[in-house]
C-alpha cells in the first residue's frame, strides 16, 4: 500500500521494481495486490490483460482503521493499555517524547 500511495497508480511490475531486496516473485506480489483489491483497498484500470492499480482509501483513513484494529485486537480497545505498552515495553521513548505525551494527555483532559 505504501508504494501505491506514493506512486498514485501502479502496475504490479512497477510495485515490484520499487521493492527492496529480497523481492518476492512477481506472481506472489500479483496475488497480494489482487487480495487487497478483493478486500476493497484497491481498484484497477484494465489495459488489455494488464491492470494498473490505485488506492480506494487514503493513507490517513487506512492508518486510522489499522490503528483502531490493532488497539482493539491487541490492547482490548484500551488507550491506557496501548500507551502503557509503549512506555513500559519500548525502551526507545526518551524524556522529551514522554513530556510531549504528557502534554497531549493534559490537553485532552481539558476538552
Amino acid at each position: 500500500m505504501q508504494i501505491i500511495w506514493r506512486l498514485g497508480k501502479a502496475f504490479v511490475k512497477e510495485i515490484h521494481d520499487d521493492l527492496e531486496e529480497p523481492k518476492p516473485p512477481v506472481t506472489t506480489l500479483s496475488s497480494l495486490v489482487r487480495k487487497l483489491e478483493t478486500e476493497g483497498w484497491l481498484d484497477h484500470e484494465a489495459f488489455g490483460k494488464t491492470h494498473r492499480y490505485f488506492p480506494l482509501i487514503a493513507k490517513e483513513d487506512y492508518r486510522k482503521f489499522s490503528f483502531r484494529d490493532m488497539m482493539d485486537n491487541y490492547f482490548g480497545g484500551s488507550p491506557k493499555e496501548l500507551l502503557s505498552y509503549f512506555v513500559e515495553e519500548e525502551q526507545n521513548v526518551d524524556a522529551e517524547e514522554t513530556a510531549k505525551l504528557l502534554e497531549l494527555i493534559k490537553q485532552l483532559d481539558k476538552k
